[in-house]
C-alpha cells in the first residue's frame, strides 16, 4: 500500500539549503542579538551546521493555521519575508491504513517449513505496572495498557482481551487517548519509531507520525482540542515534538533536557504553553514567534533553596501556575520558573509518604495519588493563593478528604472513569494491580475494589503441570499465583515475607495427581505447596463459600543461607536436588518426608540442577555454576543415621567431575561467549585435581544464526522431544524444529522467531509447553505472562479448562507446618552447627560448676577450721586477722558493702511511693470496678431527694459467650437428610471422571495414520453387524422401558394397608403437640430436645439480663447526672439574681426591701467526686482528726463518724471566691436587663447635702417604681427556677420508683437464674461425660453402618462378576462348540481335553521368573498332567493322552482345545477367587452386623441413662423457689370472695395464653367437624374407585382374549412378540467371520511380504554364484598354471643330479596349501548349494556356514 506522503514535497529543496544558510549568516542579521532570551539552561541553540531557515519558515506558516490570531499574524508579517507558499497535498479524512501491511509478523528462515502462524496469543495474565501511564480509558467498559510488543483491550466486565502487536516489532513506548475517545495513539520503540493513532471502535490505523525520535518515546499527550500532539523521546536525544498529526506533520521540535524525561502536557486552558518533568528537573515551555518564525522557547525550573528532585507527576493551574510533587512526598507550586510555595500537613509533616506520582485537578478540587497508597483530596483555592509566611518558604495546609486504598499499595497512576452520577476512578498500583477506586467521601462510597492482580516487576520462575493446564509463577514480589491458562483464568495466590527465586512441579513420581509444587526464595527456604480443589471437602455449617482452588503448605526447610536458583527432582522420584547462591548443592531423601541427606559445595553460585535421564546408565547429578563451571556427581549413599549423631551435613566422599567451560571466543571478549551451541565433554576424574585451574574447551559446535548479542535465556523441549522452544533475551520467543534421526544437531539451523515481551527490559525468564504440547507458556522480566496455542494436527477443545487436583483425604485436618518467616533464622547446616556449639558450651559450662562445687567444698572446710579455732582456749586461738591471706581483697569486700547498704537506704528512702503504691492498689480494687457511684440530688424546697445507682463494670456473663460442651449430635434422620445417600458413590464417580479424563486424552494423543482396503472391508463389515445388534438392541431397550414403567406403575401402586405420608406426619405432629402432656413436675417428663438447658445456655441468659439491668440503670444514672447539672446551673443562675438584687435594693428604701431568698447549696452526697479532691489544708486537717481519733478511746464510733463526717465537709469545702465566681453565660445573659438598670444609679453619698428639686423628685419616684418592679421581678424568676427545678426532681423521681420497682424483679430473677447456673454447672461434667459417651456411640454407630453399607455394595459388585465369569464360561464351551461343527467324530476327545482338570501352579508376581527354561516347563506339563490323570482316574474309566495330537484330528481346533483350556483354568480361579472374596464379605457383614446391634444396644442405654440425668436436673431445678409479685387484682382463685392464704396449688399464669387457650378449643372444635366432613366424603370417593377397579379388570380380559385370538388367526399359535422384536444376528459366528477375514487379509499380507524376501534371497544368491563361479575360473587358472609349474619342476629335477632327486620341502608345502584350498573352496560350494535348497524349501532354517580348522590356520598363516 502506498503511504499518504510518498511523493517528494521537498521538491528540489535540499540543494538550495546551504545557500540559504549562508545568506542568512552574511546578510540576515538580525537588528538586536536576543539568544539570550530564546535559549535557557540545558538547551541547544538553534543557530547550529543544521540550521534551516526554510524549514523555520514553513514551521511559522503551517503555525499559522493552528493559531490563527490576528497579532501573531502582524508580527510574523513584520519580521519575516513571506515566500510563495508551496502546494501540500492533503490528507483525506476517510483515508486509513492497511493493519495487516504494517503490523510485524514473525520472521522464518527461508528454507523452514514452519507456517506463520505457529504460535497464536490466547491469553496475557501479566502487568507491566511500572511503566509509567500505562493505564488508558477508551470507553466505561475498555480499559488498554502496554504488555511487552502487545497493546491489550481489555473489557474488564466480560475479561475479554484484544490484542494489537507493534508494528516495529521492537516493543512500545508509550501510549495515549484523544480527548473524544475516538481515537488512540500508540507510540513504539525502535529505530526511528512511529507514532501510530488509531481509530476506535474500529481499530484501524488511522495516520503514522514518522522521524519523531530515535529510539524510543516516552510519553505522549493530545491538547485539549485534540488537534495538537505533543511526544517526548527517549534516551539519547530526549526530542519533544509537536504534531498536526492528522495531516501527520511536525509542527515544533526541539531537544526537551539533557537527562530522562517522564512526562509532557498541554495546559488545558492554553495549547501554547506545555510543560515537561523528568529526573531531576521541570521545564515550561511556551509557543512564541521570533524573528525566525514560530519556535519553543523553554524556562528551566530552579529549585533554589530545595533539594532537587525527580518529577513524577505535576498539573498546570488555569492561571499558569504549575503544581509538581517532589521525591519526599511534599507538594511544590511552581511560579513562572521559581518555586513560590512547598505545601506541608500540619506539623511539618509531608503531604504523601513517599514521592507523588500524579495530580488531578477535577470539579475544583487538586487529586494527589502517591506511592503510599493514599489519595487525598486538597481545596483548590487553597493551594491556588498559597504563600510564604516565613523563611522555611513552607505552607501547612490540611486535605479535605483521603483514601487509603490498602495495605503495600504504590499508586502510579490514575484514569477518571465517565459515569454519569459516579465518581469512580481507575489507579494503576506499581505493586501489580488495577483499582477501582470511588472519590466520592460520601455515604454510599463504595471501598476500594481490587479488578485484577499480577505480579510486580520481573517474574522469576514459571512451572506447568506435568497432567493438566495449570500453571504456576513466582516473583520477587512475594507472591506465588496458580493460573487456569486454558480457561484464562487465575485460580489462587499465596504470599509469603520473602520473594520467590525458583519453582519446579514435583513430578508424578512423587505426587501421582500432580498437586504438588516447590518453591525457593530469597532468603534460602524451599515451600512445598500442595494444590487442591476445595469442592470435594465436605462442607460444615459455618465455612466459607468454596473457591475454585485453595493452597496447603506441606513442607518447610531452610537447606541454604541465600537465595534458592535450582530445584531438580531425581529421575525415579527419590531426591530432590536444591542449588543457591550460596555456593552449595544440598540433597533431600523425599520418601522420609525431605530428611537431609547431605551438601556439597561448589566453584561458584548455582544456576541450574539437572539429573541424567531414564536412558542414562547411572543416576547423576549435573550442576552447572554462573562462573562457567559445569559438575557431575553420582547420587549419593542414603545412610541410615541418626539426626543427633551428625555433626554436619556435608558429603565428604562424594565423587565429582568438573568441566570448566572456556571458548576462543570467551577469551578474545573476556569470558562473553554467545551465538554457538557447544557440545562438550567431562574430563576423566582426578581425585586430587584443581578446579580453580583447570580449562576445557568444547570438542564441537552449532552457529545459532543472530544469536550474537541476543543470546538464549532460556529453552525448552516439547513432550515428544521434536520442538526446542527459546526464549531470548530481547524478549523474543524462537521455536527449532528437530529431528529424531539427527542427536547431534547438525541441522539445527531453521527456526521461527517472533517478538513478544519488551526488547529493552523483557528477556524471557521462563518457557514450557503444556503437558499435551497444544500451549506455549512464556513469562518475561517484564512482567508478562503470555499464553499462546501452538498449530497442531490435533484439535483441541474449544473450552478447554484445567483439572484442579482433587483434596488427599483428611488434607483439612492435616496440621500446617510452621513456617520460617525470619529471614534470619538458621539455615539447616547452620542449625546443626549452632547445636553442635550449644553442646560444646554446655559442656564447658558443667566444667565450670564442678570448679563451683569445688570452691564450695572448700570454703566449707574453711568454715569449719574456723569453727574448730573457736573451740580452742583463748591463747591458743589464732586471731581473725591471721586468716587474711590479702588484705587488698578484704578492702574491696569492704567498700562493695557500704555501697549496698547505701543502696538499701536509697531504697528505704522511697516510701512515698510505696505509699503512693498502696493508694493505687485501693483504688484499683475499691474505685476502678465502678462505673459511677451513688449521687444524691436533693430538692431545694421540699425534702424529696432522688439518688442514682451505685454501678460497677459489667460483669463476666455479659462480656462473653462460654460454647457449650454438650452439644448432642444430629439425629439419624436430620444426617440422612443433610447427607444423603452415596457417600462412597460420590467418591467413584469423581474416581471414574478422572479415569475418563485421562482415557480421553491419551485417544487425543493418538495419531491417525490413511486406513487400508482390508481395514476398510473390515470396518463396513463391522458396521453393518453394529447396525443390525443397534436395532435389536433398540427394540430390547424398549421392551425393558416398557417393562420399567410397568414395573414402576405397580411399584406406586399403594397396599391395602397404605396410609399417606402427609396423613402420617399430621398423626405424628399431633401425638407430638397435641394431647395430655405431663408438667415439669412429673416424674415421667420426658425434656424435648429444644428445652434442654445447660450452664453455657444459663450463663449466656444471666448475662443478657445484666446487660439489660446495666443499661437502664445506666440510662437512668445519667437523668439523674442531667438534673445535678440542671441544679448547679440553676445555683450558679441565682447567685447572679441574688448580687443584682443586692445591687438594686441599694437604690430602694430599707422599708420597701423584699426578704433575700436563699441561696441553695450543693450537698456532699451531691458531688461524690470531690472527696478526692485535696489540698494542703485538707490533708493538715485530716492528720489532726486522725491524731484525735487516736486519743479519743472511748466512743470510737461516734467520733469516727463524726470525724469522717467532717472529713468529707472538708473535703467540699473550697477556697474563697471559688464558688463566688463561678458563674455561666446564661445566668449573665438572663441577668442582662437587670444591669442595665444598675449601672444608671447615682451613689447616694455624692448628694446628701444637695437638696433634690421637684423635677428630681419626680425622676427619683419614677426610678423607684422601676427599681421595685425590678425587685419583684427578680424575686419572682428565683422562686420560678427553684419551683420549676422541684418540679422535674419529681418526676424523675417517680420515674426511679418505677424502675426500682422494675430492677428488683429483675434482681429477684438474677438470683433464680444464678441459682440455676450453680445447679447446672454441678450437673455439666457428668452431663457432658455421658453426652460425649453418646456422641462417640452415634459415631461408631454411623462408621459401623457406612462399613455394612460398602460391604454390601462389594458383595453385590463381586456376585455380578461372579455372574459374568459364569456367562464367559458357558460362551466359552458354546463357541467352542460352534467350532467343532456337527458330525465331529473327535469331538469327544476334544471335549474331554477342553474339560479336564489340570493343578496349575500359581503365577508368580515377577513376570521375569515365566521365562524359566523350556525343559521346567515340561517336566511342570508333565506333573500337572499327571496329577490330572490321577485326579480324573477316579471319574473315568478310561486315560487318555491329551498331550499329543490323535491322527486324523485337526490340529487347529486341538491347538484350540488346549488355548481355551487355560482360559477356562483362568476364569475357574478367577471365580475361586471372586467367591473366596464373597464369603470373606459375608464374614465381615455377619461381624459388623453383630456389632452394630451391641452399639445400638449400648446407644440406647447411654441416651436413657443421659435421659433420666436429664430428668434428674429437671427435677432440681423444679426444687429452686421462684419468687413472683403479685397484686391483688391479678389473683382470681378466691374462696367466698377472700384470697385464701395458702396459694401453693395455684398456678401462674399470664392473660394473653389463656385466651390463646381459648381461642384453640374453638378453632378444635371446627378443625374436628371439617375432618368429619372431609372422612365421609372420602369413603364414598373409596366405593366408586372400587366399582371403576372392577370395570377395568373385565376390559383388560377382554383385551386379552381379543389380542390371543390375533395371534392364533396370524401366527397360528400364541408367539412372544418381545423375543420375535429383539431377533438378532448370530454374534459369535459374525464375530468367526470377522476374525476369519481378519485373518485371510494378514495372511494374504505376510505371503506378499514372503514372496517379496524369496525374490531377495534369490537375487542375493544369483550374485553369490556369480562371485563363487568367478572364484572358481581364479582357481581353474591357478591350477592349469600349477599343473605347468609342476611340468618345469619335474623337469628341472630330472635335469639335477641324484642329491636332489628328493623332493624339496617348499613344494610339498605349496602343494599342500593349494590342495587344502581346493578342498575349502569345494567345501563352501556344497554349503552354498546347500543352503539354496533350503532357501527354496518354505521355513528352511539358516545356519552360519562352518569354517574348519584348518581354514582358520592358513588365514592366521596369511596374515
Amino acid at each position: 500500500m502506498k503511504d499518504p506522503d510518498d511523493q517528494d514535497t521537498d521538491g528540489g529543496r535540499s540543494g538550495s539549503r546551504s545557500e540559504g544558510r549562508r545568506s542568512f549568516r552574511s546578510n540576515s542579521r538580525p537588528p538586536e542579538d536576543i539568544t539570550d532570551d530564546l535559549f535557557t539552561d540545558e538547551e541547544e541553540s538553534y543557530f547550529d551546521d543544521d540550521f534551516d531557515l526554510e524549514d523555520i519558515e514553513e514551521e511559522s506558516i503551517s503555525s499559522q493555521e493552528f493559531f490563527q490570531s490576528g497579532r501573531l499574524s502582524q508580527d510574523i508579517a513584520t519580521e519575516v519575508e513571506k515566500e510563495p507558499e508551496e502546494v501540500v497535498k492533503k490528507i483525506s479524512e476517510n483515508f486509513f491504513y492497511n493493519y495487516s501491511e504494517l503490523v510485524s509478523t514473525p520472521y522464518v528462515t527461508p528454507e523452514a517449513d514452519i507456517p506463520l502462524d505457529f504460535l497464536t496469543l490466547e491469553h496475557s495474565f501479566g502487568y507491566d505496572c511500572k511503566k509509567r501511564a500505562n493505564l488508558q480509558l477508551l470507553d466505561n467498559n475498555t480499559m488498554m495498557y502496554i504488555a511487552g510488543n502487545q497493546l491489550i483491550l481489555l473489557d474488564f466486565k466480560t475479561k475479554e482481551q484484544t490484542y494489537l502487536h507493534s508494528c516495529s516489532g521492537e516493543g512500545i513506548g508509550a501510549i495515549g487517548v484523544h480527548p473524544e475517545k475516538t481515537y488512540f495513539t500508540v507510540a513504539e520503540k525502535g529505530s526511528f519509531p512511529k507514532i501510530i493513532i488509531y481509530d476506535y471502535p474500529s481499530l484501524r490505523p488511522y495516520r503514522i507520525l514518522r522521524d519523531g525520535t530515535e529510539k524510543a518515546y516516552a510519553y505522549v499527550d493530545f491538547n485539549s482540542d485534540g488537534d495538537l500532539l505533543a511526544s517526548v523521546g527517549s534516551h539519547p536525544d530526549y526530542t519533544i515534538t509537536i504534531w498536526n498529526w492528522m495531516q501527520e506533520q511536525p509542527t515544533l521540535r526541539t531537544k526537551a533536557f539533557s537527562q530522562d524525561v517522564f512526562k509532557v502536557t498541554f495546559n488545558p486552558e492554553d495549547d501554547e504553553q506545555l510543560t515537561t518533568s523528568g529526573s531531576g528537573h521541570i521545564k515550561f515551555w511556551e509557543m512564541a514567534f521570533t524573528f525566525t518564525g514560530l519556535k519553543l522557547q523553554g524556562s528551566l525550573g530552579r529549585f533554589g533553596k530545595t533539594s532537587t528532585s525527580d518529577i513524577e507527576g505535576y498539573i498546570e493551574l488555569p492561571d499558569g501556575k504549575v503544581l509538581s510533587g517532589s521525591e519526599w512526598g511534599n507538594l511544590l507550586l511552581w511560579e513562572g520558573s521559581l518555586i513560590k510555595v512547598e505545601l506541608c500537613r500540619t506539623g511539618m509533616k509531608s503531604c504523601h509518604q513517599g514521592p507523588i506520582n500524579q495530580i488531578m485537578l477535577d470539579e475544583g478540587e487538586v487529586i494527589t495519588a502517591g506511592s503510599d497508597g493514599c489519595v487525598r483530596i486538597w481545596d483548590f483555592e487553597t493551594i491556588d493563593t498559597a504563600d510564604t509566611v516565613d523563611d522555611t518558604g513552607l505552607l501547612e495546609i490540611e486535605p479535605i478528604n483521603e483514601l487509603q486504598v490498602d495495605k503495600n499499595v504504590n499508586l502510579f497512576s490514575m484514569i477518571k472513569m465517565d459515569e454519569i452520577g459516579n465518581n469512580f476512578w481507575l489507579a494503576q498500583d506499581a505493586s501489580g494491580a488495577i483499582w477501582k477506586l470511588d472519590l466520592s467521601f460520601s455515604n454510599i462510597t463504595q471501598d476500594p475494589e481490587c479488578l485484577f492482580s499480577f505480579h510486580s516487576g520481573a517474574i522469576e520462575a514459571l512451572a506447568v503441570s506435568p497432567l493438566t493446564y495449570l500453571m504456576a509463577t513466582t516473583a520477587l514480589d512475594c507472591f506465588v499465583r496458580f493460573y487456569d491458562f486454558a480457561s484464562k483464568t487465575p485460580l489462587i495466590q499465596m504470599k509469603f515475607k520473602q520473594g520467590g527465586t525458583s519453582l519446579t512441579w514435583v513430578p508424578r513420581t512423587v505426587s501421582y495427581a500432580g498437586a504438588q509444587i516447590v518453591i525457593g526464595f530469597q532468603d534460602g527456604v524451599v515451600r512445598i505447596l500442595e494444590l487442591y480443589d476445595p469442592k470435594g471437602i465436605t462442607l460444615f455449617a459455618g465455612r466459607k463459600k468454596a473457591l475454585d482452588a485453595e493452597l496447603h503448605m506441606k513442607y518447610v526447610f531452610k537447606p541454604h543461607t541465600a537465595e534458592v536458583t535450582a530445584l531438580a527432582y531425581e529421575r525415579d522420584g527419590e531426591i530432590l536436588a536444591t542449588g543457591s547462591k550460596d555456593n552449595t548443592v544440598f540433597l533431600f531423601e523425599v520418601e522420609k518426608d525431605y530428611k537431609p541427606i547431605g551438601y556439597f559445595n561448589t566453584p561458584g553460585p548455582v544456576c541450574q540442577l539437572m539429573w541424567s535421564p531414564a536412558s542414562h546408565p547411572e543416576s547423576t547429578l549435573m550442576t552447572l555454576c554462573e562462573n562457567g563451571y559445569i559438575l557431575e556427581s553420582l547420587t549419593p549413599a542414603i545412610k541410615d543415621v541418626d539426626d543427633h549423631d551428625v555433626v554436619s551435613y556435608e558429603i565428604q566422599d562424594i565423587v565429582l567431575r568438573c568441566f570448566h567451560f572456556s571458548s576462543v571466543k570467551s577469551k578474545i571478549l573476556g569470558n562473553y561467549d554467545s551465538g554457538f551451541l557447544y557440545h562438550c565433554q567431562f574430563p576423566p576424574f582426578f581425585s586430587d585435581s584443581d578446579f580453580q585451574n583447570q580449562a576445557d574447551e568444547p570438542f564441537d559446535f552449532r552457529f545459532l544464526e543472530d544469536t550474537e548479542d541476543n543470546p538464549i535465556q532460556t529453552f525448552a523441549f516439547s513432550s515428544n522431544q521434536t520442538m526446542m522452544f527459546c526464549g531470548m533475551r530481547n524478549g523474543g520467543i524462537r521455536v527449532y524444529i528437530l529431528s529424531e534421526s539427527d542427536p547431534s544437531l547438525t541441522s539445527l539451523k531453521d527456526y521461527w522467531h517472533f517478538n513478544v515481551h519488551d526488547n529493552n527490559y523483557g528477556c524471557v525468564k521462563g518457557i514450557s509447553a503444556s503437558f499435551d504440547d497444544q500451549y506455549l507458556v512464556t513469562a518475561g522480566a517484564d512482567g508478562n505472562i503470555f499464553v499462546f496455542s501452538v498449530i497442531s494436527q490435533v484439535v483441541a477443545e474449544k473450552e478447554a479448562k484445567a483439572k484442579v487436583p482433587s483434596p488427599r483425604f483428611g488434607i483439612e485436618s492435616e496440621p500446617i507446618p510452621e513456617d520460617i518467616e525470619d529471614p534470619k533464622a538458621y539455615s539447616i547446616e547452620n542449625a546443626r552447627r549452632k547445636r553442635e556449639y550449644d553442646k560444646l558450651m554446655k559442656e564447658v559450662e558443667e566444667i565450670k560448676a564442678g570448679k563451683r562445687e569445688h570452691i564450695k567444698a572448700l570454703r566449707n572446710q574453711f568454715w569449719k577450721l574456723l569453727a574448730m579455732n573457736k573451740e580452742l582456749p583463748a591463747h591458743m586461738q589464732f586471731q581473725r586477722t591471721d586468716f587474711n591471706i590479702d588484705a587488698i581483697i578484704h578492702a574491696e569486700i569492704n567498700k562493695k558493702t557500704i555501697l549496698k547498704i547505701q543502696q538499701v537506704e536509697k531504697e528505704l528512702a522511697w516510701e512515698k511511693q510505696k505509699y503512693e503504691l498502696g493508694l493505687k492498689k485501693l483504688q484499683n480494687r475499691f474505685h476502678d470496678p465502678l462505673e459511677s457511684d451513688t449521687v444524691v440530688v436533693y430538692a431545694i424546697q421540699s425534702e424529696h431527694q432522688i439518688a442514682s445507682y451505685r454501678l460497677v463494670k459489667p460483669s463476666k456473663y455479659s462480656k462473653f459467650k462460654r460454647p457449650s460442651q454438650s452439644e448432642r449430635r444430629p439425629s439419624k434422620l436430620e444426617r440422612f437428610e443433610k447427607e444423603g445417600p452415596g457417600r462412597k458413590e460420590s467418591i467413584k464417580e469423581t474416581g471414574g471422571s478422572v479415569s475418563l479424563q485421562e482415557e480421553s486424552i491419551i485417544e487425543k494423543g493418538k495419531t491417525f495414520r490413511p486406513r487400508t482396503l482390508s481395514e476398510i472391508m473390515v470396518g463396513n463389515q463391522i458396521e453393518k453387524i453394529k447396525k443390525v445388534i443397534q436395532k435389536a438392541e433398540r427394540a430390547q431397550n424398549k421392551i425393558l422401558q416398557r417393562k420399567k414403567e410397568w414395573d414402576e406403575l405397580y411399584k406406586s401402586k399403594p397396599d391395602d394397608d397404605y396410609e399417606d405420608p402427609k396423613d402420617v406426619q399430621a398423626i405424628r405432629e399431633a401425638q407430638m403437640f397435641m394431647g395430655d402432656f405431663n408438667l415439669k413436675t412429673a416424674p415421667d417428663y420426658k425434656i424435648p430436645e429444644h428445652m434442654r438447658i445447660n450452664a453455657a445456655k444459663k450463663e449466656e441468659e444471666l448475662g443478657y439480663l445484666d446487660t439489660m439491668a446495666h443499661g437502664k440503670k445506666k440510662y437512668m444514672n445519667k437523668c439523674i447526672l442531667s438534673l445535678r447539672d440542671l441544679k448547679l446551673a440553676v445555683i450558679e443562675e441565682i447567685q447572679c439574681l441574688v448580687q443584682e438584687l443586692k445591687k438594686l435594693q441599694m437604690s430602694i428604701p430599707t422599708s420597701k426591701h423584699i426578704s433575700i431568698p436563699q441561696i441553695p447549696q450543693m450537698y456532699p452526697e451531691e458531688v461524690p467526686e470531690r472527696r478526692f479532691q485535696y489540698d494542703e489544708e485538707t490533708l493538715l486537717r485530716f492528720k489532726r482528726k486522725q491524731q484525735k481519733r487516736q486519743d479519743e478511746k472511748t466512743d470510737s464510733k461516734q467520733t469516727g463518724s463524726a470525724s469522717t463526717g467532717g472529713g468529707g465537709l472538708g473535703f467540699l469545702k473550697m477556697s474563697p471566691g471559688k464558688e463566688g465566681d463561678v458563674t455561666t453565660r446564661d445566668s449573665l445573659s438572663r441577668a442582662s436587663k437587670v444591669s442595665t438598670f444598675i449601672m444608671e444609679l447615682p451613689k447616694s453619698s455624692e448628694f446628701e447635702k444637695a437638696e433634690p428639686s421637684d423635677v428630681e423628685v419626680e425622676i427619683m419616684k419614677r426610678d423607684e417604681v422601676k427599681h421595685l418592679y425590678m425587685q419583684q421581678y427578680l424575686c419572682n424568676r428565683i422562686k420560678e427556677l427553684i419551683v420549676t427545678f422541684d418540679a422535674e426532681l419529681h418526676l424523675l423521681r417517680h420515674r426511679k420508683l418505677k424502675l426500682d420497682t422494675k430492677m428488683k424483679l429483675s434482681d429477684l430473677h438474677h438470683v433464680t437464674l444464678f441459682q440455676e447456673m450453680l445447679l447446672l454447672k454441678n450437673f455439666e461434667k457428668q452431663e457432658n461425660i455421658l453426652q460425649e459417651r453418646v456422641n462417640s456411640l452415634d459415631k461408631e454407630e454411623q462408621d459401623m453402618q457406612w462399613k455394612i453399607n460398602e460391604t454390601l455394595k462389594e458383595m453385590e459388585e463381586k456376585k455380578n462378576e461372579i455372574t459374568k465369569l459364569q456367562e464367559q464360561e458357558k460362551a466359552l464351551y458354546a463357541g467352542f462348540q460352534s467350532a467343532l461343527g456337527e458330525n465331529n467324530k473327535f469331538a469327544n476327545f476334544l471335549m474331554k481335553v477342553l474339560k479336564k482338570k489340570i493343578k496349575r501352579a500359581k503365577k508368580k508376581e515377577v513376570e521375569g521368573d515365566a521365562d524359566e527354561d523350556e525343559e521346567s516347563e515340561e517336566s511342570s506339563e508333565e506333573e500337572s498332567s499327571l496329577e490330572s490323570d490321577e485326579d480324573a482316574s477316579g471319574s473315568e474309566d478310561d486315560v487318555f493322552d491329551d498331550s499329543i495330537c490323535p491322527t486324523n484330528c485337526d490340529a487347529s481346533l486341538f491347538e484350540l482345545a488346549l488355548q481355551l483350556r487355560e482360559k477356562r483354568l483362568d476364569i475357574e480361579e478367577a471365580l475361586v477367587e471372586e467367591k473366596k472374596i464373597v464369603d470373606n464379605l459375608k464374614k465381615e457383614y455377619d461381624t459388623c452386623s453383630k456389632k452394630v446391634k451391641v452399639v445400638a444396644t449400648n446407644l440406647n442405654a447411654a441416651e436413657e441413662a443421659l435421659e433420666a440425668y436429664q430428668r434428674e436436673k429437671q427435677q432440681r431445678l423444679n426444687e429452686l423457689l421462684v419468687v413472683i409479685p403479685l397484686k391483688l387484682h391479678q389473683i382470681e382463685y378466691v374462696i367466698f370472695g377472700e384470697v385464701p392464704n395458702d396459694l401453693s396449688g395455684t398456678l401462674v399464669f399470664s392473660n394473653h395464653s389463656l385466651g390463646r387457650l381459648q381461642e384453640r378449643i374453638i378453632k378444635l372444635q371446627e378443625e374436628n367437624a371439617k375432618q368429619q366432613k372431609l372422612n365421609r366424603e372420602c369413603r364414598e370417593r373409596r366405593k366408586v374407585l372400587i366399582r371403576e377397579k372392577r370395570e377395568m379388570a373385565k376390559t383388560i380380559h377382554k383385551m386379552e382374549e381379543t389380542v390371543r385370538e390375533l395371534m392364533i388367526s396370524k401366527f397360528g399359535r400364541v408367539i412372544d412378540l418381545e423375543a420375535l422384536q429383539t431377533l438378532s444376528v448370530n454374534t459369535t459366528l459374525e464375530e468367526l467371520k470377522i476374525k476369519k477375514l481378519r485373518k485371510e487379509l494378514s495372511n494374504a499380507k505376510e505371503l506378499r511380504m514372503w514372496e517379496e524376501k524369496i525374490a531377495q534371497v534369490r537375487w542375493e544368491l544369483m550374485m553369490k554364484t556369480k562371485e563363487h563361479t568367478k572364484k572358481l575360473h581364479q582357481m581353474n587358472d591357478l591350477c592349469i598354471e600349477k599343473k605347468k609349474l609342476d611340468s618345469r619342476l619335474n623337469t628341472l629335477q630330472n635335469q639335477q643330479g641324484n642329491a636332489f632327486q628328493g623332493p624339496r620341502k617348499a613344494d610339498t608345502l605349496a602343494r599342500q596349501k593349494v590342495t587344502e584350498l581346493v578342498e575349502s573352496q569345494s567345501e563352501k560350494i556344497l554349503a552354498l548349494k546347500e543352503e539354496i535348497a533350503l532357501l527354496r524349501k518354505k521355513g528352511g532354517l539358516i545356519l552360519p556356514p562352518i569354517t574348519s580348522t584348518q581354514e582358520n590356520e592358513m588365514k592366521s598363516m596369511d596374515a
